[in-house]
C-alpha cells in the first residue's frame, strides 16, 4: 500500500487557498517538509499538491479578474442606461480602462471631420499639456493605424514601433508624456452604420510592457461600451433637437395660424371698406385700429390726404426719400421711428403710408400693413377712374360751350350744375400745349391735375383747355403753376395761358378766346413753356385783351414813377415825355424844359433807379411811350 502525504502539509495548503494568500506562502509547506527530512516519495507527493494549489491559486485569480472586469463592465452598461452627460460616462470609461488594466495612462480620440484630424477627448494619469491638446492627422500615428484597420494593436515600445507612420507632432506629445507601451483598440459602431470606426480608446505605460489578450479583449469591451455611449448620446441629441424643432414648428404653426386669421379679419375689413365705396380715410382708421399706431396717407406729391392720429408729418423731402426706398425695395420700409409704404399701381406711384409704430413692426403686420397699401392704391385708382369719367362728360360740356355758348346759354348752365359744375360762377379759363406731339399725353396729365379738385378739362381746337373755379388767385399766377406742374407730369415743355374771370357760357368762351390769343403771343415773344396772362404781357395783353384795362397797363408801367412824383412833387413823368418826344436827345429835351443837361441826365438816373437799367431797351422804350399816350388820352395826366 502507498504511503500517504503528510495530511498536515495538504490541510496548510487548502488553509492557504482558502485565506487567499499570497501564491508565495503555498510553497511554504513544501519548504517545511523538505526541511522535515520526509521521505523522497512523500516529498514528491507534496510537490505535486503544491504543483495543483499553484494552478487553482491562479484560476481562482483569474476568476476573480475576470469578475471585476465584468462588474466593470455592468457598472458601464449602467452608466450608459442612465445616460444624462457623455463627457461623464466617456471619463468614467477611461478611467475604469486604466484602473482594469493597470496603466499609467489611458485616453480616447475622436475625429474632427471638419479640421480633418483627429483630437484627445478625455485623458486620465496624463501629466503633459503638450500631449492632453495633441491632435493627430488622420491615417498617423498608432491611432492611424487602428482606425484605418478597424483593429486593436499593442505597441511594447512606441518610439521603436515601425508598424505606424510616426510624425514629429505625435512623437514629441508621446515623448513629453514619457509613454512607452501603448495599446489602442477601436470605438466600433454597429453594423447598421457599416462598422464606422468614431474614435479610439488607448491605455499605456510609461515602461515597456507586453499586453495579453485577455487586456486588449477588456479594453475592446470598454471601447464598444464608449461607442454605444456615443452612438446612443447623438441620438439622444437628434431626437432632442428633433422634438425642440418639432415644438418650435408647433409655435411657428399656431403664430401662423393666428396671423393668418387676424389677416383674414383685416382683409374681410378692408374690403368691406372698398365695397362699400368708402374713402382713404376709412382705410387710415382701420389700419391704425389694427396695427395700434397713428397713419397718415398722402398722395404722389406728398399732399395729405388723411390721417387717423396726432403724430407729426414727415418734412416732405424726407418723405420723398423715404418712399423711393419703398418703391426700390417694393415692401413696407422702417424709416426714423415710422413705416413707410409706398401705394403703387404697376409702376405709377399712387401715394403712400405712414404708419407710426415705432422701430419694430413683425412680419404679419408689415404685411397687412403693405395690404393696406394695396387696397389704398385701389380706392385711388377708383377715385381717379371716376374722375376721368365724370371729366369726360364735363369735357363734353366744355366743348359744347366753347364750339356756340350762344345757342343755348341756359341749358348749358343746368347741364352744368347736373355734372357737378356751376357755370354761372367765376371761373378761370386755361389753355395749354406741348412740345410733345401727343395731345393725348398732356390731356392725361390734365385730368392728374385737376384730380382732388373742382374743375373740368377737354381737348379744343389742338390745345388742351381747362376750367377751374376763381378762388381769388390771379389768373397769371394759376397759368404759371399750371405750366410748371404739367411740365413735371408730361416731362415735357407746356405752355399755359388764361383769362377771366368769368360767369356764364358767353363770357367763358370770350375768355377762352383771350387765352387763345395769349398763348400765342407767348410763343411768338419766344415764352414757350411758361405760363402768363395778358396782364402779364404788358401792352401786349392791352391790345390782346378783351377788357382793354387801360389804367392797370399805364398804372403797371409807370406806377413807380407816378407814386414817386406823388410824394416828393417831382416831375420824372414829364421829364420822361419830354426825353422820348425829342428822340431821346438830353440836349433838346434840357431846352424843352428849360433846365441844366446835368438836370434831365439826374433825373433820369433816377428813373432806371425806380424802373430798372433796361427802361431804355427797344422793348421798354415802346411799351413806357406807349403807357405815357394812354395816359394823356384816357384824361388821367
Amino acid at each position: 500500500m502507498p504511503e500517504q502525504p503528510s495530511p498536515t502539509a495538504l490541510r496548510r495548503l487548502l488553509e492557504l487557498l482558502a485565506d487567499g494568500a499570497p501564491s508565495g506562502e503555498l510553497e511554504g509547506p513544501l519548504a517545511a517538509a523538505r526541511a522535515a527530512g520526509l521521505p523522497a516519495r512523500e516529498l514528491a507527493e507534496i510537490e505535486d499538491s503544491t504543483w495543483l494549489a499553484l494552478r487553482v491559486h491562479r484560476t481562482l485569480g483569474q476568476h476573480r479578474r475576470r469578475e471585476a472586469e465584468l462588474a466593470a463592465l455592468f457598472d458601464t452598461a449602467g452608466d450608459l442606461a442612465a445616460l444624462r452627460d457623455l463627457d461623464a460616462v466617456l471619463r468614467s470609461i477611461v478611467r475604469r480602462a486604466r484602473m482594469l488594466l493597470g496603466t499609467e495612462t489611458a485616453y480616447l480620440t475622436l475625429p474632427d471631420e471638419e479640421a480633418g484630424d483627429t483630437y484627445m477627448r478625455v485623458t486620465d494619469g496624463s501629466v503633459s499639456p503638450l500631449f492632453q491638446s495633441l491632435r493627430v492627422e488622420l491615417g498617423k500615428g498608432l491611432g492611424g493605424l487602428v482606425a484605418q484597420t478597424a483593429r486593436p494593436y499593442a505597441s511594447p515600445d512606441y518610439r521603436t514601433d515601425d508598424r505606424f507612420v510616426h510624425t514629429r507632432t505625435i512623437d514629441a506629445g508621446v515623448l513629453d508624456e514619457g509613454l512607452v507601451a501603448i495599446l489602442g483598440v477601436p470605438l466600433l459602431l454597429g453594423s447598421r452604420h457599416g462598422g464606422k470606426v468614431i474614435g479610439v480608446l488607448f491605455a499605456a505605460d510609461r515602461a515597456a510592457r507586453t499586453f495579453s489578450p485577455d487586456e486588449v479583449a477588456l479594453l475592446s469591451s470598454l471601447a464598444a461600451h464608449a461607442a454605444i455611449a456615443m452612438d446612443t448620446a447623438k441620438a439622444l441629441a437628434d431626437t432632442q433637437a428633433a422634438l425642440a424643432e418639432l415644438a418650435d414648428a408647433n409655435a411657428v404653426i399656431r403664430e401662423h395660424s393666428a396671423a393668418v386669421q387676424r389677416a383674414e379679419a383685416a382683409h374681410d375689413r378692408l374690403t368691406d371698406i372698398v365695397l362699400r365705396g368708402g374713402e382713404v380715410a376709412a382705410i387710415a382708421a382701420a389700419v391704425a385700429e389694427l396695427l395700434g399706431g397713428g397713419i397718415a396717407v398722402h398722395d404722389h406729391e406728398g399732399n395729405r390726404l388723411a390721417r387717423s392720429g396726432t403724430d407729426p408729418d414727415l418734412a416732405p423731402a424726407e418723405l420723398a426719400t423715404a418712399v423711393a426706398d419703398s418703391r426700390s425695395a417694393g415692401r413696407a420700409v422702417p424709416h426714423n421711428g415710422r413705416w413707410i409704404c409706398a401705394v403703387l399701381a404697376g409702376p405709377e406711384l399712387l401715394g403712400s403710408l405712414v404708419l407710426h409704430a415705432g422701430p419694430q413692426l413683425e412680419d404679419p403686420d408689415r404685411r397687412l400693413f403693405e395690404r393696406a397699401g394695396v387696397v389704398t392704391a385701389l380706392i385711388l385708382l377708383l377715385r381717379r377712374s371716376v374722375a376721368e369719367a365724370e371729366n369726360r362728360i364735363r369735357g363734353e360740356l366744355l366743348n359744347d360751350l366753347l364750339g356756340d355758348p350762344e345757342r343755348d346759354p341756359d341749358g348749358l348752365v343746368g347741364r352744368g350744375r347736373r355734372l357737378g359744375t356751376d357755370l354761372a360762377r367765376p371761373h378761370l379759363v386755361l389753355v395749354a400745349d406741348s412740345t410733345d406731339p401727343l395731345r393725348a399725353k398732356l390731356a392725361a396729365a390734365a385730368t392728374q391735375y385737376l384730380f382732388g379738385r373742382d374743375g373740368i378739362s377737354t381737348e379744343h381746337a389742338e390745345a388742351v383747355v381747362l376750367l377751374l373755379p376763381d378762388d381769388g388767385t390771379p389768373a397769371g399766377t394759376t397759368a404759371r403753376a399750371a405750366a410748371a406742374r404739367l411740365s413735371y407730369l408730361t416731362a415735357a415743355t407746356v405752355t399755359v395761358a388764361a383769362a377771366g374771370p368769368a360767369s356764364g357760357p358767353p363770357a367763358l368762351a370770350a375768355a377762352h378766346a383771350e387765352a387763345a390769343r395769349c398763348l400765342r403771343a407767348l410763343h411768338v415773344l419766344g415764352r414757350t413753356g411758361e405760363g402768363a396772362d395778358s396782364a402779364d404781357l404788358g401792352f401786349l395783353g392791352v391790345l390782346l385783351g378783351n377788357a382793354h384795362d387801360i389804367d392797370a397797363f399805364v398804372t403797371g408801367a409807370l406806377g413807380p414813377l407816378l407814386d414817386y412824383d406823388a410824394r416828393r412833387g417831382t416831375d420824372l413823368v414829364h421829364t420822361l415825355e419830354a426825353f422820348f418826344a425829342c428822340g431821346a436827345s438830353l440836349t433838346r429835351a434840357k431846352d424843352h424844359l428849360h433846365v441844366h443837361v446835368n438836370t434831365v441826365v439826374q433825373r433820369l438816373d433816377r428813373v432806371a433807379a425806380l424802373l430798372g437799367k433796361d427802361w431804355d431797351s427797344p422793348d421798354r422804350a415802346l411799351e413806357l411811350q406807349l403807357a405815357l399816350r394812354l395816359r394823356v388820352l384816357a384824361g388821367t395826366r
